[in-house]
């Protein structure tokens, strides 16, 4: 049974004539009947009455005629529903964000997206950069920021920003009023760093051994407050991007700007050959403004 020969029948049946059908359907009039048959021989019932003036529906032709209105109403809702969905995408998209990206970045994402899709939902997976590939490997999260490089045989990638480090120390250390620091000046300073999990621990390390010595790493965390806070409380000094000093307290803390500093470049991953859902398609399209005083 096919949706055009439904279609068809209701036509008839609507104009009571296989005459008036075609007519303002544009449909040939031997087109129509052929429909029309093929549709009682597939059911093996008579759905017109054709002895009388008027052209009537069948007991049988009645049923078929109500079901067909409901299915050709679910196929023209179901067509409409997809428009919807491609113009004003719905559903939940997981996205996985290492936290100080997410700090400074995903409050301007989530709302402007919320603004422009207000049927999606956006469920938020904090994690290190390198948990993050992994669960968008496995497809257990839609889309991931994280820090670049990373496999571009596994992922589609969108690079999002680029941005230098800085040096963080507190005020009274000896650093604080230089105008610049070559990486080789912090050989015998304590680090405060992300733990192993972020991507941002070994790039820093790998950076110091380019600069000819391996940190000495005092304290090591999640979380980009208590990193800082340590920093505030004298226990060490870290290497952080610029744009996270608005979040600091400036009163303790002293940004130092680095000669020849590393680069922070982040990207938005998706699991190559993956479907996307319009959702996500829309996410990714998203043009978000980076408003920081510091880019």
């Amino acid at each position: 049974m096919e949706l055009k020969d439904l279609r068809y029948f209701t036509e008839v049946a609507n104009y009571g004539s296989f005459t008036k059908a075609a007519v303002n359907t544009y449909i040939s009039q031997p087109t129509l009947s052929k429909s029309i048959k093929k549709l009682e021989s597939e059911l093996k019932v008579e759905l017109f009455e054709r002895s009388t003036r008027k052209l009537m529906l069948t007991d049988a032709g009645e049923i078929v005629y109500k079901q067909a209105l409901k299915i050709l109403g679910s196929t023209d809702e179901l067509s409409r529903l997809l428009d919807d969905l491609m113009n004003l995408p719905t559903g939940e998209i997981k996205i996985g964000i290492p936290p100080l990206i997410g700090t400074l970045f995903f409050p301007t994402i989530a709302k402007k997206f919320r603004q422009l899709y207000p049927e999606v939902s956006l469920e938020l997976i904090e994690l290190g950069a390198k948990r993050i590939e992994h669960l968008v490997e496995e497809g257990q999260v839609d889309v991931g920021m994280i820090v670049l490089p990373t496999d571009a045989r596994k992922f589609n990638i969108t690079p999002f920003i680029n941005e230098e480090f800085m040096l963080y120390t507190n005020k009274s250390h000896t650093l604080a009023n230089e105008k610049k620091v070559n990486l080789q000046q912090l050989a015998e300073e304590n680090f405060i760093l992300f733990n192993r999990e972020f991507a941002l621990h070994e790039l820093i390390i790998n950076h110091c051994k380019e600069a000819g010595f391996h940190p000495n790493i005092a304290y090591e965390s999640s979380q980009w407050d208590l990193i800082t806070e340590l920093v505030g409380a004298e226990l060490g000094i870290t290497l952080l991007p610029k744009s996270i000093y608005e979040k600091m307290d400036s009163k303790s803390i002293k940004m130092i700007p680095l000669a020849s500093p590393p680069m922070w470049e982040l990207g938005i991953i998706t699991k190559k050959d993956r479907y996307q859902s319009y959702a996500v398609r829309a996410l990714l399209e998203l043009e978000v403004p980076v408003t920081s005083r510091y880019l």
